[in-house]
């Protein structure tokens, strides 16, 4: 394996790594929420899972085996009640995002540009979750406030 499908894979990994995160992080948001933004968290978790299962085949068809899912993750702070589970959620795109930054820069091609549509994707959910957005999403977090793939 080449250094650069090295590099593809261990950032394809990290990304995998953040879609467990994130599906089961969304596993809290939806039974934090309160009605009127369930169906808004059930689109996320949906997609986050679609991204997980490709990235998972992806990792496969360049030979690497796909990292598992954790049992468990330990979330960022705790989640009591529908205002810390908005929060939450865009926490975790957030730090999906950062993830998918990484992934644009190892890839090349059609793989780029999947990861940049993952990153622009996570990106928008996390304006509509926080009501605002940030100036350069995917890179705020690799700034030093998330140095690791996210643990929900």
């Amino acid at each position: 394996m080449s250094r650069t499908d090295k590099g593809r894979l261990d950032a394809l990994q990290a990304a995998l790594a953040a879609e467990h995160a994130a599906v089961y992080g969304y596993g809290v948001v939806g039974g934090r929420l309160g009605e009127e933004r369930r169906t808004e968290a059930r689109a996320a978790y949906d997609a986050h899972r679609a991204r997980r299962d490709a990235l998972a085949r992806e990792v496969r068809d360049l030979g690497g085996e796909p990292v598992a899912a954790a049992a468990g993750y330990a979330l960022p702070f705790s989640v009591p009640d529908s205002t810390a589970a908005v929060r939450l959620a865009a926490e975790l795109e957030d730090r999906v995002a950062g993830v998918y930054s990484d992934l644009v820069r190892a890839a090349e091609g059609d793989g780029r540009a999947a990861a940049a549509l993952a990153l622009r994707e996570a990106a928008v959910r996390a304006a509509r979750w926080r009501g605002g957005s940030v100036a350069f999403p995917g890179l705020a977090e690799r700034a030093g406030t998330v140095t690791a793939p996210p643990t929900a």
